[in-house]
């Protein structure tokens, strides 16, 4: 009898063991997911180097030949959740099919790299350009140490497309969104202080991906109930459905792809 008491109370804290860790995992899992589709700009005070390349671009008789140039805004937030923009420049050069980032003390993490080179090749897929023939050299300008996330991804695409076709696009329009090999714009996050961000700058129309045009945030309120002798008070997360046009008073358009997006942007 006493050894099998022995062995209840051992599953028992087996049991409560297995439970701890799947918490532990999905709480984990969680703020991952949350994380994970938003590009954000990092502040530091020290700033960190990485891969740091000084590049010179190539030259044909002393010139750039058939060099050609795009500029574009991109949206984003820093750590706390506030709205700021940071500067993608695109040059496409006659060269040896190189994808160059002059980085300048500026830290890329691995989602917005791989952005970068899937940018690249849905940029080629569209025009029918052979990069192999040139290459591109993406210049971030922002006053971050680090910029991290994939939602900066439709817009390096949509510069890669205006630099390789020598076109010019509207400033008064801006996206966001991650980039999916087949040209598709994916979902991401932080949609309504991007959009503040983008008519604080002079935006006119803010593109984002599908479904994105209404976010879902919540108000916490503090409920107090009194039970008896007692005052029972509970936090509260209520929900509310924004509508981004209103909210940020700027025009909100949803895209589903590159192509949709280049209707707006391309100018002759």
């Amino acid at each position: 009898m006493y050894e099998y008491r022995r062995y209840r109370r051992e599953r028992k804290k087996l049991r409560f063991a297995a439970y701890v860790i799947a918490f532990m995992l999905l709480f984990s899992l969680g703020y991952y997911m949350g994380g994970m589709n938003k590009t954000t700009v990092i502040y530091h005070n020290e700033t960190k180097i990485s891969n740091l390349v000084t590049y010179v671009p190539y030259m044909i008789n002393g010139s750039f030949e058939n060099a050609s140039y795009a500029s574009i805004i991109i949206p984003a937030v820093d750590e706390e959740g506030k709205g700021v923009t940071t500067l993608l420049t695109v040059q496409a050069v006659r060269g040896k099919g190189r994808i160059l980032v002059n980085i300048d003390k500026l830290l890329f993490w691995t989602d917005t790299q791989n952005s970068i080179r899937t940018a690249s090749k849905v940029a080629s897929n569209i025009t029918g350009v052979n990069l192999s023939d040139y290459d591109i050299i993406y210049t971030i300008t922002t006053n971050a140490t680090a910029v991290e996330g994939p939602s900066a991804g439709a817009a390096l695409t949509i510069a890669t497309i205006a630099a390789l076709e020598k076109k010019k696009l509207d400033p008064d329009v801006l996206v966001t969104g991650a980039i999916n090999h087949d040209g598709t714009i994916g979902p991401v996050g932080e949609i309504l202080p991007k959009a503040r961000i983008a008519r604080e700058v002079g935006a006119k129309l803010f593109l984002v991906p599908l479904l994105h045009s209404q976010e879902i945030t919540y108000e916490t309120r503090r409920y107090c109930e009194q039970i008896g002798p007692a005052q029972i008070c509970t936090t509260e997360r209520i929900p509310k459905k924004v509508d981004i046009s209103k909210e940020a008073g700027i025009d909100v358009r949803e895209v589903g792809s590159i192509k949709e997006a280049l209707e707006y942007f391309l100018r002759d």
